[in-house]
């Protein structure tokens, strides 16, 4: 009776070992939600190098299950609040959407924030834990970027200096881009991407500040016509954000997987991934007889650098972010 006895008690610990072990290490599903198509960049050069490199890691234990097109709500607007919300464990979005959040974040989305040599994202990740940080409450970045450099995209319409802006109405992706607009003599117009199509379509709008690549992912060649390229018009920020509670309720090992897959090299890749695009798209732009290029001249550029050095300097001073300026770039 007494082998038999211990031999019950062996068993009976041996399954309660074994319930601890697989509860420590039990599988678990992260949302991933955006607002844009399967198609879209975000997808091939952040969401699933992060998904994959994440699963594979942890044999797929920790899954991240996708939901684009806004699956989880529709609004990029609401993006960061559905993360705290829970409704997203991760999120991806652009902070121009709604810039009085981000307000020192957005320093590197002005014309020349940049310099030559340096890259967006090491520069958000250099002033991150000193000037960002308090910006991103309640939730842990995955990735912070850049995109490539925006360019005008009209229809019917040249743009070679400042002055062929007067009375033309320019979709803009946040509030700094609408004062460079303003400052250049256009009027700004703030919308999601989603809506650029139909309102250039339509003539809501006369063309739009952004990067090549949206050209692609919106499929704007197929109501733009005339592209400028060259004017300082600075670049676009985005971020891919987690919720911190959901992170902080993992086990070590998931965390880590988290942890070895997201942050400087994962932002590496998605400003890697807009730029390839970028290029990718103006080749064929440029290659399709219906479009006209317009390649600005030094003198023209000049023009507009004048405008924009001055509006760079005016707007750190009246924002007080001179010091996250060069906190994002090292000095």
């Amino acid at each position: 009776m007494k082998t038999l006895r211990n031999r019950t008690l062996l068993t009976l610990t041996a399954g309660v070992a074994m319930a601890v072990s697989a509860g420590a290490n039990a599988s678990e599903t992260l949302k991933l939600a955006h607002f844009v198509s399967p198609a879209h960049v975000v997808n091939s050069s952040i969401v699933y190098p992060f998904k994959e490199g994440v699963e594979e890691q942890t044999d797929g234990e920790l899954e991240v299950k996708v939901y684009p097109g806004g699956e989880l709500g529709s609004g990029p607007k609401e993006q960061y609040p559905r993360v705290l919300q829970g409704v997203a464990d991760i999120a991806w979005g652009i902070p121009g959407y709604t810039s009085s959040q981000f307000k020192k974040s957005m320093v590197v989305e002005m014309p020349g924030a940049i310099p030559d040599g340096m890259h967006g994202y090491d520069m958000l990740w250099n002033a991150y834990d000193d000037q960002l940080k308090s910006e991103f409450p309640g939730t842990k970045p995955l990735a912070l970027w850049t995109s490539e450099p925006s360019i005008f995209i009209m229809k019917d319409e040249e743009i070679h200096t400042p002055e062929d802006l007067e009375g033309l109405k320019i979709r803009v992706s946040g509030e700094m881009t609408a004062a460079l607009i303003d400052a250049y003599g256009g009027t700004p117009v703030q919308m999601p991407a989603g809506e650029v199509y139909n309102s250039l379509q339509t003539g809501l709008i006369d063309g739009l500040v952004t990067g090549a690549s949206a050209v692609n992912d919106f499929k704007l060649d197929e109501v733009a016509n005339v592209y400028s390229v060259g004017a300082p018009l600075g670049h676009i920020m985005f971020y891919l954000a987690m919720n911190q509670n959901k992170y902080d309720s993992l086990s070590d090992e998931f965390k880590k997987a988290i942890d070895d897959n997201s942050g400087k090299e994962l932002s590496r890749s998605g400003e890697q991934g807009w730029n390839a695009r970028a290029n990718e798209t103006l080749k064929k732009i440029r290659e399709d007889s219906d479009n006209e290029v317009i390649e600005l001249s030094d003198e023209e550029i000049a023009k507009f650098e004048k405008i924009a050095d001055e509006f760079r300097k005016q707007r750190l001073a009246e924002k007080g972010t001179e010091s996250v300026l060069d906190a994002m770039r090292g000095e």
